[in-house]
């Protein structure tokens, strides 16, 4: 029997939950519905989407599909985390984070604690100066300090990776480089390059889950993957809700 906790259990879990991934054609049924409320019954109907959509009805505004998506990142960051061994289960529980940068970034450069924010479960008690408790309380330092929460995020992760655990060092640099490159890209593409190379990101990405075979890496790996579904759901939604008469992409 497979053990609870160890690399052999934590790739059985991520092997399986990676074949319960959207496909191409799961994404075509979203793209096609036009209606933001057809749109959220239609991804509740696909068990690839299930868990992603729950809680989020047919008259949802933006602010609550951003705070339940939130709030469902949290949970798969924290279900992939608690199948790993105990050295790894803080740098992957800290990507859970990930999702609060941009709101602490914002903070950290002096904007205003925003309505929707004190509504937010994560943020109402975490939107001080600097924030003390709640999603933001770990770039409380940083936001003192006036740096980048993004690199003081990626600091930090480097800072909890148990490096002489890897099976495979190059490949945590591999995946590292993958995003490096793909910012680059991104930084200097026109808006017609976006999904094009977040598909060649995933190309890649899909590439290292391969090769991962028995690494503790293959964690981070599926969770960038599941970081592009989270991605690419939040566009379909937010178009919708956001700008109702938008027409579709043909």
């Amino acid at each position: 029997m497979i053990r609870a906790g160890s690399v052999d259990y934590a790739h059985a879990r991520l092997w399986a939950r990676n074949g319960r991934r959207p496909g191409e054609a799961d994404w075509h049924r979203l793209e096609v519905v036009r209606e933001f409320g057809a749109l959220v019954d239609v991804a509740r109907a696909l068990p690839a989407f299930r868990d992603w959509i729950a809680g989020i009805g047919p008259s949802a505004d933006a602010h609550e599909v951003e705070g339940k998506l939130r709030e469902h990142w949290r949970a798969v960051v924290a279900e992939v985390a608690g199948w790993m061994p105990d050295a790894w289960r803080s740098p992957i529980a800290w990507c859970a984070a990930l999702v609060d940068v941009p709101i602490a970034q914002y903070l950290a450069d002096g904007g205003r604690v925003l309505p929707w924010m004190q509504r937010d479960p994560a943020y109402r008690d975490a939107a001080g100066d600097p924030p003390q408790t709640g999603a933001l309380a770990p770039f409380a330092v940083t936001s003192r300090a006036g740096g980048n929460l993004a690199l003081a995020w990626r600091d930090e992760w480097r800072r909890r990776v148990p490096r002489d655990a890897l099976a495979d060092p190059a490949l945590l640099a591999d995946l590292e480089g993958a995003f490096a490159l793909h910012f680059r890209r991104f930084g200097a593409a026109s808006i017609r390059d976006g999904w094009p190379l977040r598909r060649a990101l995933q190309a890649r990405l899909t590439a290292l889950f391969r090769r991962a075979m028995l690494d503790p890496a293959a964690a981070f790996v599926f969770v960038a993957l599941c970081a592009l579904d989270f991605e690419r759901l939040r566009g379909e939604l937010l178009r919708r809700a956001v700008f109702p008469r938008l027409p579709l992409v043909t």
